[in-house]
């Protein structure tokens, strides 16, 4: 049994439909929006029940059709825990396995090109997205890459698979469609004989150029490929400040491009919220909290000038509160410290509804951004 190969010239990405025969239950790795009635159609023509759709990693040159199939397909979304991918239903961590029919897909958490990255075992094959390629590797110089994780998740991870496995790529960009294990560890002109030490040197020198559509293609993957504006475009880009605040900082942005800078390493997310509020509410992982306020009776945290000078000042700061109202009175003073401060609109719990319900009209959790509750 094979995967079905389906490539995408436009972004040179490969998508992958797997299916049992005797079920006719699907799943597709990757796919991509511009492709989605291609896709559509290769199901009806094999009789197939799509019941997942997988990511490899929250991807930069394109986007994924996901959340479109769906609701056009009825398949449930599943993608890699570390991506921050929180519109997926299912969290995938590492030895994971999606039934489809009578099969089985495994996942495998190999970073590098993306912290969260993953790898996906069916019988003998392996998708293997921006991990490995065919005689190559994917980048590590942006979205939480690191030259030394891919180096171990190429040589203790997907090495350690037999070498007869099929290696299936998210991209190749010479008309390859697939390899082996076997082929790639005596052969691969990055890692194939190196040491970590070289791999890494490497990869420092590859001095690539930045993804054309990864300012758009990030913010969308991060919500599933469902936009929440007509065209993406006003989630992309910093908005002008408020007449009545013109000029006491640096914009205000949206929570998909706050998340994509903090990604990215461009920014700080400073979590301006209350402990109580953090606490019972719930929390962005990785956000520097330092309360405006504080209980009992919100009273101006004394300590929020102190506090914000422990953060790099080379770096732009995100502030986050409730609904967007602290943050800007945060910003503020943050841009009279010296920072380049932005107010994160709509805040972690957007805006109250018709019955004053919070969270289910815009802010960061409606958006399927990360955050836990303890």
């Amino acid at each position: 049994m094979k995967p079905i190969q389906l490539f995408d010239p436009a972004s040179s990405t490969y998508t992958y439909v797997l299916f049992d025969q005797v079920t006719r239950d699907a799943l597709i790795i990757d796919p991509v929006d511009e492709q989605i009635e291609r896709d559509l159609a290769v199901l009806r023509e094999y009789g197939l029940k799509l019941v997942w759709t997988v990511e490899t990693h929250a991807h930069a040159d394109h986007i994924t059709s996901a959340g479109q199939l769906a609701e056009l397909a009825g398949a449930r979304t599943a993608a890699p825990q570390g991506c921050g991918i929180g519109t997926a239903g299912m969290q995938l961590q590492h030895g994971d396995t999606l039934p489809f029919g009578g099969e089985r897909l495994q996942a495998l958490h190999t970073p590098g090109h993306t912290a969260g990255s993953m790898s996906y075992v069916w019988r003998d094959h392996v998708f293997t997205g921006d991990t490995l390629l065919i005689n190559g590797c994917g980048r590590t110089d942006f979205q939480s890459g690191s030259a030394s994780d891919l180096y171990r998740s190429l040589t203790e991870v997907l090495f350690a698979l037999p070498d007869a496995t099929t290696v299936w790529p998210g991209h190749d960009y010479q008309g390859r469609t697939h390899s082996t294990i076997g082929q790639e560890k005596k052969g691969n002109a990055r890692v194939a004989g190196k040491s970590e030490a070289e791999f890494v040197a490497i990869m420092e020198a590859l001095q690539l150029p930045k993804p054309r559509r990864i300012d758009e293609a990030v913010p969308a993957n991060l919500s599933s490929g469902l936009r929440h504006d007509v065209d993406g475009a006003l989630l992309l880009q910093p908005r002008p400040v408020a007449a009545a605040h013109q000029g006491s900082y640096a914009g205000d942005v949206s929570p998909q491009l706050a998340w994509q800078w903090v990604q990215a390493g461009e920014a700080v997310l400073v979590d301006v919220r209350s402990d109580a509020e953090r606490e019972w509410v719930g929390f962005v992982p990785g956000a520097v909290p330092v309360a405006w306020k504080q209980w009992p009776g919100m009273t101006m945290n004394p300590g929020f000038d102190q506090q914000l000078g422990s953060i790099d000042p080379g770096k732009k700061l995100v502030l986050l509160c409730r609904s967007g109202v602290r943050s800007i009175a945060a910003a503020k003073r943050a841009t009279e410290l010296g920072f380049e401060a932005y107010n994160i609109l709509e805040g972690f719990e957007g805006d109250p509804d018709a019955h004053a319900h919070r969270g289910l009209k815009g802010g960061w959790r409606h958006h399927g951004l990360p955050w836990r509750q303890n």
